[in-house]
C-alpha cells in the first residue's frame, strides 16, 4: 500500500467515513502523491495513462491560436492581450499557441502576454522548462492571485472533469451522500450516509431534476466555485472551456447515466473500480453545461458558442492551418503525420466527438 493509502485508511479509522469528495480531492491533489502532483507518475502520452488533444496533434493548439487571433479582433485591437491557461499541465498546448501566434499573428505575439495557472508541482517544473524559450511573455501565477482583467481570454482543457465530486444516491426516496469507509477486507468501499452539504440537494432543485430509486449521480460543486472566480477576476473578454459532458437531463439521465459518470483511467483503460489504489489512476465526470450555462448566465458569462470540439475546430480554421503546416515542410514524413492527425481531429467516430466547446463573453460588447 502507498503512505496516501495509509493516510486515508488512518483518517477514516479516526473520522470515520468521509465524503468521496474528499477522498476524491486527496486521490488527485495530495501534494506529495495525488495523482497530478506526482514526479514519479507519467501521466500523459503512450507510456501513460490517457492522451489530451494538445498531444495528439499540433493542430489543436494551432487551431485555437487563430481562434485567440480572432477574439483579439473582436476585443478591438487592445493594446495588450491577457491569455491565461488553467489547468496547463506541461504546457503542451501553451508552447504551440506561442509558437503559432509568433510565426502567422506577430503582432498579436507581440502584445501577449501568457499566464500559466497549474496546481501540480511536477507539471509547473515541466512547463516552466518547455516554455523557457518564451522569457517574460510567459508568467506562472494562479487566476485567484492576478489583478482584475480587461481583454483577456481564459481558456482550460480536461480542467473541469477533474475536479473533486461528490456521489448521490436516491434511497427511500431520498438524497443520500456515498462516503468511503474501510470494510472488513481492508479495502476502501462505500457506505451510504447523510448529505454533508445542502446544496446537494438543492443542485437538483434547480436543475428540476430528480433522480430514480436506486440512481447514483455525481455532483461537481466546484464548477460553480470555479465561474465565480472567473467572473471575478475577468473584467472583459472570453472564457474558453474544453470538456466532455452533456446536458442536465441526459447526464443525469435514469435510464443512461442510473451509475453516475465517474470513472478512472490507467493505462489508457477503463479503471473498474475507482477506489482502487488512490494517486495511482485517474478519475473523472462528466461536466454538467446547463450548469455551466446557469451558473454562467448569473455571473455574467453569456454563452457565444456551444458545439461539439470537432465541429468547432473546423469552423476555427483547421483545415487552414492543416494546409499551411503541410506546404511548410519539405520532409514527407511530417506531412503525413499532419494530416493524419487532423483526420483524428475530425473523423466521425474520433475522441474530439466526445467533447464540447463552451465560450463565454463577459462586458464584450460595451468595449
Amino acid at each position: 500500500m502507498s503512505a496516501l493509502t495509509d493516510r486515508l485508511f488512518e483518517r477514516i479509522r479516526l473520522e470515520g467515513p468521509i465524503t468521496f469528495y474528499e477522498w476524491m480531492k486527496a486521490a488527485l491533489y495530495d501534494p506529495e502523491q495525488g495523482y497530478y502532483c506526482r514526479s514519479d507518475r507519467e501521466r500523459w502520452g503512450r507510456q501513460g495513462d490517457y492522451r489530451t488533444s494538445p498531444e495528439r496533434s499540433v493542430l489543436f493548439a494551432a487551431t485555437f491560436a487563430r481562434y485567440f487571433a480572432k477574439l483579439y479582433q473582436d476585443l478591438g485591437l487592445p493594446a495588450a492581450l491577457t491569455i491565461v491557461e488553467v489547468g496547463a499541465g506541461d504546457g503542451h498546448f501553451a508552447e504551440t499557441v506561442l509558437e503559432t501566434l509568433q510565426l502567422r499573428f506577430t503582432d498579436i505575439f507581440s502584445k501577449t502576454h501568457y499566464f500559466i495557472d497549474e496546481a501540480s508541482p511536477d507539471s509547473w517544473s515541466r512547463a516552466r522548462l518547455r516554455l523557457k524559450r518564451f522569457g517574460t511573455v510567459v508568467e506562472f501565477e494562479p487566476l485567484a492571485a492576478l489583478d482584475p482583467l480587461d481583454h483577456a481570454i481564459v481558456f482550460s482543457n480536461e480542467l473541469l472533469d477533474a475536479f473533486p465530486v461528490h456521489r448521490v444516491v436516491m434511497q427511500g426516496g431520498e438524497l443520500r451522500e456515498l462516503h468511503v469507509g474501510v470494510n472488513e477486507s481492508g479495502s476502501f468501499d462505500w457506505i451510504v450516509g447523510q448529505l454533508s452539504k445542502d446544496r446537494l440537494s438543492e443542485h437538483f432543485e434547480r436543475l428540476g431534476i430528480r433522480l430514480g430509486e436506486g440512481q447514483i449521480a455525481d455532483v461537481n460543486l466546484e464548477i460553480e466555485n470555479w465561474l465565480e472566480l472567473v467572473s471575478k477576476k475577468l473584467r472583459s473578454g472570453y472564457l474558453i472551456t474544453v470538456d466532455y459532458g452533456a446536458e442536465a437531463s441526459i447526464l443525469y439521465s435514469e435510464g443512461e447515466r442510473r451509475e453516475g459518470s465517474l470513472r478512472a483511467f490507467h493505462k489508457h483503460q477503463v479503471s473498474g473500480d475507482v477506489l482502487l489504489q488512490p494517486g495511482q489512476q485517474d478519475i473523472t465526470s462528466s461536466v454538467d453545461w446547463t450548469l455551466v450555462k446557469m451558473v454562467g448566465a448569473r455571473n455574467g458569462l453569456g454563452v457565444v458558442a456551444f458545439e461539439r470540439q470537432d465541429r468547432f475546430l473546423l469552423d476555427a480554421g483547421l483545415l487552414v492551418e492543416m494546409e499551411l503546416r503541410v506546404s511548410e515542410t519539405s520532409r514527407e514524413a511530417e506531412r503525413l503525420r499532419v494530416s493524419t492527425s487532423a483526420r483524428e481531429m475530425i473523423l466521425p467516430g474520433s475522441l474530439a466527438e466526445s467533447f464540447q466547446v463552451m465560450v463565454q463573453k463577459k462586458n464584450v460588447d460595451s468595449l
